[in-house]
């Protein structure tokens, strides 16, 4: 009992590394270039991301637990699934250092458009697992259309931006 309790823990933290690393590494980007970007007037506060991203990455770590608890651990079952999962975790912390980092706005669109794929395959494939799991990626997709579309809206609204970190 107490072993389970480990990995719910530990498949719940696992989403929050990569997006704390994420924000680390680009912290400094932001009061730097992002805030001088042209931004639709509904882009949220920069005070909602981490609030917002704490609670879907708790989801979203804690319906991986359900679906690999489910499918027994790292069983031959579990591959597809949480290979699904992994890949599309691994899209979403590779979007902050393409996006802040590298400042290439358009390898940020492609990779949040993959990303978004893969989020939905990985909700329709743990549905016919655990119901509650899939669920719980719900709020995560909903987020990531905003997201998504935000890319979109500061790549049209901010055409002179190249990649690199020219000022």
């Amino acid at each position: 009992q107490g072993r389970m309790w480990a990995y719910t823990v530990g498949f719940t933290v696992l989403p929050h590394v990569g997006g704390f690393l994420g924000w680390f590494m680009n912290r400094k980007e932001i009061p730097v270039w992002y805030e001088k970007l042209k931004k639709p007037s509904w882009c949220p506060s920069r005070k909602i991301f981490p609030v917002a991203w704490t609670v879907l990455y708790t989801g979203m770590g804690y319906a991986s637990y359900l679906i690999w608890n489910d499918l027994g651990g790292c069983s031959s079952k579990a591959v597809i699934p949480l290979g699904l999962y992994g890949a599309q975790l691994a899209l979403n912390w590779a979007w902050p250092p393409f996006f802040f980092r590298a400042r290439n706005m358009k390898l940020a669109l492609i990779d949040i458009l993959c990303l978004d794929g893969l989020a939905i395959g990985t909700m329709c494939c743990w549905y016919r697992i655990n119901k509650v799991a899939a669920l719980l990626l719900v709020p995560y997709l909903g987020w990531l259309a905003m997201a998504t579309c935000l890319t979109i809206r500061i790549w049209k609204d901010n055409p002179q931006q190249k990649p690199g970190k020219s000022e």
